[in-house]
């Protein structure tokens, strides 16, 4: 195990470097879609215009030797502009129905601005990223795996969207909130696309084959996790449902087993094969966030869903 761990890390180290050579910082954003992708599930960035929320989720998708896809979330945009439809089409035999393949069908797929899209079209989504398969008419098709869906939202121009309802956020493992830029990085991206640059930026080579990210899901699931740790877990989403005073609505059992899943992704990612305690208070932020509900106490004294996780894990 110790000789995947090394490899899995030399892996790891490939990604952000050449993640680096497009995007400029975010490296904890990068580091969460990845931890997303290790656990096979999909994530959420939430961020303000600007911030390459687009750009990082791309960026890493050309790494990987996937099919890539981009939906651009609008509030026209119809279920089947998602899943795909049946089409009229001249055969032998005269005309007959065909389905074309939508958007849907890739391995990883950009959902851009999710909350611009009607709650219709967002329920299209609903049962690829839980079910791995799109329904069409009486017909179900299979979804190539693996599958993700990394989404964005913008917290800002709310007008002329629609909030995704807790049932379908819930699907989601992590929300990853996007920061701005530190000086100097801010200084490195104007440098980057405001000056003549003699070495353009080549597209990336292909680090990560389907099977081999299969492997390292695999070898996720096998890092072990203490039995006080994981009551340490149980009882952090527990504290969600009781701690009535600042919740309405607290965590479901999802988040147990995400939060685990998680802290062993994120042990991995730093080359070790165990999982300490410093793994759950760093994923719990991305977790919980968007699993809880405050209470009107809550939004009252101006607390925010990452102060209140803060104060549980005091």
């Amino acid at each position: 195990m110790e000789t995947t761990l090394i490899k899995a890390k030399t892996i790891f180290e490939d990604i952000f470097q050449n993640v680096g050579k497009t995007v400029v910082g975010q490296q904890e954003v990068i580091k969460q879609i990845l931890i997303s992708l290790l656990c096979n599930s999909n994530a959420l960035l939430e961020g303000y215009p600007g911030l390459a929320k687009t750009l990082s989720v791309k960026t890493l998708a050309e790494l990987m030797d996937m099919k890539f896809s981009r939906i651009q979330g609008t509030p026209d945009l119809m279920p089947s502009d998602v899943t795909g439809t049946y089409v009229l089409e001249e055969a032998k035999n005269g005309r007959q129905f065909t389905f074309q393949q939508g958007p849907i069908f890739a391995n990883i797929v950009l959902m851009d601005e999710i909350n611009r899209a009607t709650p219709k079209t967002q329920a299209a989504l609903l049962e690829a990223m839980q079910e791995r398969q799109v329904t069409v008419g009486n017909k179900t098709f299979k979804l190539d795996t693996p599958f993700f869906v990394l989404a964005t939202q913008n917290p800002v121009e709310q007008e002329g969207t629609y909030p995704l309802p807790e049932a379908q956020s819930d699907r989601f493992l992590l929300k990853i909130k996007t920061d701005y830029p530190s000086v100097e990085e801010e200084l490195e991206i104007v440098s980057r696309l405001t000056e003549l640059n003699t070495n353009p930026t080549q597209k990336p080579q292909t680090i990560i084959t389907k099977q081999m990210l299969q492997q390292m899901q695999g070898l996720v699931k096998k890092i072990p996790i203490a039995n006080d740790l994981k009551q340490y877990t149980i009882d952090l989403i527990n504290k969600t449902r009781r701690q009535t005073e600042l919740i309405e609505y607290g965590a479901s059992p999802r988040a147990s087993i995400g939060l685990v899943l998680a802290a062993k992704a994120h042990a991995l990612l730093d080359g070790r094969n165990f999982v300490n305690k410093q793994d759950i208070h760093s994923m719990a932020y991305p977790i919980l966030r968007h699993r809880i509900v405050l209470n009107f106490e809550a939004e009252r004294n101006n607390f925010k869903e990452d102060d209140v996780v803060k104060y549980l894990l005091k």
